[in-house]
């Protein structure tokens, strides 16, 4: 369609439509001219999928090829959100729909629901797909291979649809599922690979100014762990290790009673007051958690820190999907979520993030990552914190690069980093008689190891709190491509050059009063610690609990933020109980 026909087709429907991308432009170009019954379109989070396929929807409606638009989407939330976006572009879409009734008014141009829906009434949404002619569009379509049953259940509702266009920002799965309604291609080996028809990939979107461009704070520490024999390990982070030893290391960081991430939520703080000062003021923070024992504790340090009130975001709290919309639309700093947050949810005024979880796929990854990159006007980046482990950093250096779909593929990588295992062994154990004993975290510090931007690493190890790290948060907010490779590269050469010359240390002549004082916290949380987990075994109380028990009675702030004396006051009351 000519740049004339779409004004006079904005004109005749009354729509004040918003300007196409180029990428858009080119993929909508190449849509028309072909009119094909399916389409892939490939374009990296925060790039507009949702507004390209709208402006399809919206043409094939005007054109009559269609009569009713179904969306399906990956979570209840994005229901509603792209409903939203649907109004915005003269579309009605019902979020409502449910299966129960199968029923939607006349009024509606369509229904928005989810794969777990179609996937418990395949046949009613075969019905409805069969009855009007159907655009159906499959948001986050690598969802269509989570499980058997619901790559079925999509094919059997979907497969009389008049045009089909599925939509993903991560074309890949780390499992042979093949994804529904897309097109696999052979590939020397014996494999099959997916392809797409329009693919606008990150390092695409960051050229076009579309997305911003992110840093990576990567943070390392030694960390301490005894197990139910009563044997201690002490590791650092990030060094080469048993994937056991590797998955406990970075259990014990993540632990909310610990110091490793209450440096590391101070740091992100820090950046965010940053971003915030120098040209960002509305910049938002985001934590994703692991579970929602830890994400509850995670938001009370983030209070302690801050001192400001945090939005928590669980999946099973009724009210989710209005807490993510109203911290999209005000000016708070910082939001903890599970997952519910890490995939499609549009809250573009993230721009610093905590990559505090033990999930390490690269899909999972790079949907979580996409939640910061949402450019709205030039200069701006991210910053994510992560822990310093092999297979985060490697993901975090080959952000740029583009995957696809595998099927069949003869010995399918997975460098020891299996999702399934480091569940297993970084999982909480909340009910009495479960096997919470079997470890227990004694400390991690932190330190940041290096940063990562666009695959390169910079900086030199320092600990938390250092003059070092201080220069890192410290960046301005507001700086494009190169202005951060440039400023990046002038910070590292200035460090190197201050260690060699002994800077350092005369910097620091207060470093050895504060080492004492951290060794010092250290010791009365290692016993601290101990107490909590020998109380678990007598009373079978979880070591939160037991510790949420002890601020109720005494108390104070979270383990990780508490003084020396309040510690002591703590251990001496375990001591006395039961």
């Amino acid at each position: 369609m000519t740049s004339a026909a779409q004004d006079v087709s904005d004109v005749t429907t009354g729509v004040q439509r918003a300007p196409l991308r180029a990428w858009q432009r080119r993929a909508l170009t190449k849509y028309l001219s072909t009119s094909p019954r399916d389409f892939l379109a490939v374009a990296t989070p925060g790039a507009g999928k949702t507004t390209f396929g709208l402006r399809l929807a919206a043409e094939l409606l005007e054109a009559r090829i269609v009569e009713k638009i179904t969306v399906v989407a990956p979570t209840e939330h994005l229901k509603f959100q792209w409903a939203q976006s649907a109004a915005a572009q003269g579309i009605s879409l019902d979020p409502k729909f449910s299966n129960a009734t199968g029923q939607t008014s006349s009024d509606y141009d369509g229904v928005v629901v989810t794969y777990a829906q179609v996937a418990s009434h395949p046949t009613r949404h075969r019905v409805r797909t069969e009855n009007r002619k159907t655009l159906v569009i499959l948001d986050e379509i690598h969802h269509g291979g989570d499980a058997k049953s619901w790559g079925d259940a999509i094919r059997e509702a979907f497969g009389d649809a008049t045009r089909r266009l599925a939509l993903t920002g991560t074309p890949f799965r780390s499992d042979d599922s093949p994804i529904p309604f897309v097109t696999y291609e052979p590939e020397p080996g014996g494999g099959q690979r997916s392809k797409a028809d329009h693919t606008y990939g990150y390092s695409d979107a960051l050229a076009d100014g579309v997305v911003r461009p992110v840093v990576f704070l990567a943070y390392s520490g030694q960390a301490s762990w005894r197990t139910s024999a009563g044997e201690e390990f002490t590791a650092r982070l990030g060094e080469p290790l048993s994937a056991e030893h590797t998955a406990r290391a970075w259990r014990t960081a993540l632990d909310p009673h610990g110091d490793w991430i209450p440096a590391v939520l101070t740091a992100a703080h820090k950046r965010l007051m940053q971003k915030r000062a120098s040209g960002v003021p509305d910049a938002g923070g985001l934590v994703i958690a692991t579970d929602q024992t830890v994400a509850r504790d995670y938001a009370e340090l983030l209070r302690s820190i801050t001192g400001k009130p945090v939005t928590l975001v669980l999946s099973d709290d009724p009210k989710s999907s209005s807490r993510i919309a109203e911290f999209a639309a005000s000016d708070d700093e910082w939001m903890v979520a599970v997952r519910m947050v890490s995939e499609g949810v549009d809250v573009p005024r993230l721009a610093v993030g905590v990559y505090a979880t033990s999930a390490s796929t690269p899909l999972y990854f790079a949907q979580a990552i996409g939640r910061f990159v949402r450019a709205r006007r030039a200069g701006e980046t991210a910053s994510v914190f992560v822990p310093s482990v092999p297979v985060l950093l490697q993901l975090a250096s080959q952000l740029e690069q583009q995957r696809d779909h595998v099927l069949g593929k003869p010995h399918r990588e997975s460098d020891g980093w299996q999702d399934e295992a480091l569940a297993e062994a970084n999982k909480q154990q909340d009910e009495p008689g479960e096997d919470e004993g079997t470890f227990q975290s004694l400390h991690a510090d932190a330190e940041l190891d290096q940063v990562i931007y666009e695959g390169s690493s910079f900086g030199t190890a320092t600990f938390a709190g250092s003059d070092e790290e201080a220069d890192y948060l410290g960046l301005p907010g507001l700086l494009d491509r190169d202005q951060v490779r440039d400023l990046l590269n002038r910070r590292q050469a200035e460090q190197v050059t201050a260690r060699s010359v002994g800077q350092q240390a005369a910097a620091n002549s207060g470093a050895t009063e504060r080492a004492e004082t951290r060794d010092q916290l250290g010791a009365l949380r290692r016993e601290l610690n101990s107490l909590v987990a020998m109380h678990h075994q007598r009373t079978g109380k979880s070591h939160a609990t037991v510790h949420n028990e002890l601020r109720t009675a005494l108390g104070g702030p979270p383990t990780a933020m508490a003084t020396a004396e309040q510690l002591r006051e703590r251990i001496a009351q375990l001591r006395q109980w039961r």
